[in-house]
């Protein structure tokens, strides 16, 4: 099995759904990609952060989901499937602005040690070490001892990150009850 790290943002009203209860949508749609896998997904808690890169819109809340795929799961046939939850929760990729606002957005930050460079699809995703809004909800759902993703490395790569405005705003136990995913998914966060 592949792990999967996927990271999820939202800022924006769709169809009368705020911001945190996309994310719950998204993650309810994420477990049928993730369940022939047998194995349970990690939610991490829910983070509110200052918008980056286009500062002038509302601030974003942000979580990770850490899954795992089979060895026969391509990052493209993922892509494609994140894509369709994407435009059935409100986003259209061709009326937004680059880094603006999104009703949802999931982005394949890790899948195994895989690197892939491609037009539509790179991994790691080329701005994680950058981003304190994905690498604080990682850390907390990535194990001790993950076997193909080197967790000191994504630690080290927070540490060195200024100061982002990051706060927690739900913790994952809250989040899971909320929308319903006790039954579906485990929280490995410390």
């Amino acid at each position: 099995m592949i792990p999967v790290v996927l990271g999820l943002g939202s800022n924006k009203i769709y169809n009368r759904l705020e911001p945190v209860e996309l994310l719950g949508r998204a993650c309810l749609e994420l477990r049928n990609i993730f369940k022939e896998s047998g194995d349970k997904m990690s939610l991490s808690s829910v983070y509110v952060t200052k918008a980056m890169y286009v500062t002038d819109q509302s601030d974003f809340y942000n979580m990770a989901v850490l899954g795992f795929l089979s060895e026969t799961c391509s990052p493209q046939k993922l892509l494609k499937e994140i894509h369709k939850i994407e435009a059935e929760l409100g986003r259209d990729r061709s009326k937004e602005i680059r880094f603006g606002p999104r009703s949802i957005d999931i982005d394949i930050e890790l899948f195994g040690n895989l690197k892939i460079n491609l037009p539509d699809l790179e991994i790691p995703h080329p701005r994680l070490c950058e981003r304190s809004f994905i690498l604080t909800p990682m850390l907390e759902i990535l194990p001790e001892s993950a076997d193909c993703i080197d967790r000191d490395f994504y630690a080290g790569c927070l540490s060195r990150l200024s100061e982002q405005g990051i706060r927690k705003f739900m913790d994952s136990s809250d989040f899971r009850k909320k929308f319903s995913l006790e039954a579906a998914y485990e929280c490995t966060g410390r």
